[in-house]
């Protein structure tokens, strides 16, 4: 079985599983966890399934501020959380780990899940495959109840033109996407129906898995799904490698908080219980 062990990374911690053998590729799994923190660290479930398929994962611990592009005092007073993951988590990743996008997959859990969708569909070449677990897309709900996301927007009408049905590109996308959502979820289950349904309606492919029932919005649920989510992450990224033709490399390069929060790239060389 491969080990967890905690790193640092810009100043703030994360947790890392090294698999027994990993793959030759270097594929590795980026998690965003939920409102709840919880990272992946020691799961059995997800941390057998890693191993099983040689991946390695990386879960940076970002308090509750992966709703969006935007600074959230909680995490960090200057850069976002989106910046923090280009500038500084990219590189360590290819510095520490020898590996870099489009050979990390995505994935994520409520909150996570639908900040790692948006990253997605910010960057759909870095970032070509995705896997939510019961996405909190429409997060706009929860304005107004005292959580961090009340100081990110001025409103509620603001945070729903930020989420990621109202951000996904017709003609720009995520290759690989697979949205899973309990259908007992009832907070989170109708975002991912509406997200899928505009998906189908603009032609963009993905897969979906709303039957499946274990326990709503839950890790029991999480847990139930992780053989499935994991499997999906290694096909596809081991199916985006054999894309021709392969694009070079991208250097990535830490950069100070505060600047551009685009990909920092230099010339190729090669809900609270979540």
């Amino acid at each position: 079985m491969g080990t967890w062990r905690q790193v640092e990374i810009g100043g703030k911690r994360a947790d890392l599983f090294e698999p027994t053998r990993p793959s030759p590729h270097r594929f590795t799994i980026l998690f965003l966890h939920g409102h709840g923190e919880i990272s992946l660290r020691d799961n059995p479930v997800y941390s057998i399934e890693l191993d099983r398929h040689g991946l390695s994962c990386l879960c940076p611990a970002g308090r509750r501020s992966w709703w969006g592009d935007r600074v959230c005092t909680e995490f960090d007073p200057r850069q976002t959380p989106r910046s923090f993951l280009l500038q500084q988590v990219l590189p360590w990743l290819q510095e520490n780990c020898q590996v870099a996008p489009p050979a990390i997959g995505l994935l994520g859990v409520s909150m996570g899940g639908q900040g790692a969708l948006k990253l997605a569909y910010q960057s759909p070449q870095e970032f070509p495959v995705v896997a939510a677990l019961a996405p909190a897309i429409d997060f706009h709900r929860w304005y107004g109840q005292g959580y961090p996301l009340d100081d990110l927007y001025e409103s509620a009408e603001e945070a729903r033109q930020d989420t990621a049905t109202v951000l996904i590109h017709p003609l720009n996308w995520p290759r690989h996407q697979f949205l899973l959502c309990d259908p007992t979820d009832a907070e989170w289950f109708e975002g991912a129906e509406c997200l899928a349904s505009k998906l189908s309606s603009s032609g963009i492919p993905f897969e979906r898995d709303f039957d499946t029932r274990a326990g709503g919005h839950s890790w029991d649920y999480f847990n139930r799904q992780g053989p499935s989510v994991i499997q999906f992450l290694a096909e596809r990224l081991e199916k985006e490698r054999l894309r021709i033709p392969t694009p070079p490399t991208p250097v990535f390069r830490q950069v100070s908080p505060g600047i551009d929060p685009g990909l920092a790239t230099g010339s190729s060389t090669g809900t609270e219980s979540e």
